[in-house]
């Protein structure tokens, strides 16, 4: 009689020696945090420090990939994680805020964007999580659900911090919202960013650019970082165009 093999279960000595590395997973738990707090902040109807902890659970989100690889702690584990974190603070949490915002005097249209918004970053993160490997490192395939809660969370921050009522811009926001879950699944090529190496030396004027950034992002933060994601959100668009308008009409024979 051939032998049995142990089952893998909780109990199994392997699996507990693999446990889960803190470090990361502790980035992407406070990313999560943050995106909860935006959904609570909203409920109160403080908008501007729901839209304050999207942008905090942005800068999480984006050290927390980074520190894994510095430190050789990557797992399946904090990849899928990480994924759960960014549909809650990128993909609920924009939808909601935005919803209760603005949209939820439009009716059943105003909740039907915010759900589009909400299923194309679910969406989204399913088609790169399952493309991971076999897609160009160089660009991302569609918007990244970071990018479109940026954008979607600095429109009404910008609008909060202009004192300009929500009635008179719920239909931009509307279009927003849907704009934003439409290019999260779209095939459209946007920059990742990925393959910059910081590690090189770069010109004088380089590090005189990054100074005058922060000094505008300093004078007025909701504008500077709302126009930072708009720019970012039609360069795939203009991207995707430019071989479209460089393309020669074909020569018609006499």
């Amino acid at each position: 009689m051939p032998e049995l093999k142990p089952r893998k279960t909780l109990f199994n000595p392997e699996l507990r020696r693999r446990g889960i590395y803190v470090l990361p997973n502790l980035f992407t738990t406070a990313a999560l945090f943050c995106g909860f707090f935006a959904i609570v902040q909203a409920m109160k109807g403080s908008y501007e420090q729901a839209a304050i902890a999207i942008f905090v659970a942005m800068i999480l989100d984006g050290l927390d990939g980074r520190v894994a690889r510095m430190t050789r702690t990557q797992s399946a584990f904090g990849a899928e994680y990480d994924s759960l974190s960014d549909m809650v603070s990128f993909g609920v949490a924009p939808a909601l805020v935005v919803y209760a915002w603005a949209l939820k005097d439009m009716g059943r249209l105003g909740w039907i964007a915010a759900f589009i918004y909400c299923v194309g970053a679910a969406l989204r993160l399913a088609r790169f999580n399952t493309t991971l490997e076999v897609v160009d490192r160089r660009y991302f395939q569609g918007l990244p659900s970071p990018a479109a809660a940026a954008l979607v969370t600095g429109f009404f921050w910008v609008m909060i911090d202009k004192d300009i009522a929500p009635a008179a811009v719920r239909w931009l926001a509307c279009g927003l919202v849907i704009f934003a879950g439409i290019s999260m699944v779209s095939s459209i090529p946007f920059y990742s960013f990925k393959t910059l190496n910081l590690r090189r030396s770069v010109p004088f004027i380089f590090v005189v650019a990054i100074a005058i950034a922060f000094a505008v992002i300093s004078y007025d933060t909701p504008v500077a970082l709302f126009g930072v994601f708009v720019a970012y959100a039609l360069s795939g668009y203009v991207q995707a165009l430019l071989p479209l308008i460089k393309r020669k009409p074909p020569t018609e024979d006499g």
